[in-house]
């Protein structure tokens, strides 16, 4: 066998192997939204960093909700604390400010470190007229959501980051190849699934 045809086929295996006994039966799209895509994501990673673009305009494309699952491994140094501020961010000033954080240090990942994290950071903030506080996550609610998606990672069986699924009502997906597979994986979900339920209106009490 020539050798890039032996390479190919070592992708494939990795690939296969990658996906084997993961499991997104546990994920569910948001309350109002029939499909959704779900990024188990360390901002440390450059592999995320290439995926996160193709998520993102994957949801613009086709009009649905991102769910991001932070899952920053031990042996990113800076991962942790990059999770945590983005998720104050979130808390602060909305899911979309947030989005626009976690892009740039995807952007800036190369250039980052534990001692200058902070710096990026603020920039960023000035960038965009928002602030950050000396301490992001003073009772810890952050690092309890950050630990809930680390164990939620491992009811999934996750392997690697990203991992990446697409999921409905009714029945989920894995994308083991952002770059050639998320898109119709995307559309065969919404084919599939059933309308997203309305959401419940308030009982009236019986007078009288």
């Amino acid at each position: 066998m020539k050798p890039w045809k032996l390479m190919a086929v070592m992708v494939c295996l990795l690939m296969a192997m990658a996906a084997y006994g993961v499991d997104g039966s546990a994920l569910k799209p948001p309350t109002g939204a029939k499909v959704a895509i779900v990024i188990f994501e360390d901002l440390e990673c450059p592999s995320c960093a290439q995926a996160w673009p193709a998520v993102e305009k994957a949801a613009e494309v086709y009009k649905v909700p991102v769910v991001v699952r932070d899952v920053p491994l031990n042996y990113h140094p800076w991962a942790w604390d990059a999770a945590v501020t983005a998720r104050y961010i979130e808390q602060k000033y909305g899911r979309t400010m947030s989005d626009k954080f976690r892009t740039y240090i995807y952007q800036c990942q190369p250039q980052i470190t534990k001692g200058n994290l902070r710096s990026f950071a603020d920039k960023f903030c000035g960038e965009n007229k928002i602030a950050l506080p000396f301490m992001l996550d003073p009772q810890g609610q952050i690092a309890t959501g950050i630990r809930a998606d680390l164990d939620l990672a491992k009811t999934v069986q996750l392997g690697e980051t990203p991992t990446i699924f697409v999921v409905s009502n009714t029945s989920w997906a894995h994308v083991a190849d952002f770059r050639t597979q998320l898109y119709q994986t995307v559309e065969r979900m919404n084919r599939e699934a059933s309308p997203a339920p309305l959401p419940s209106s308030p009982k009236r009490s019986k007078k009288g």
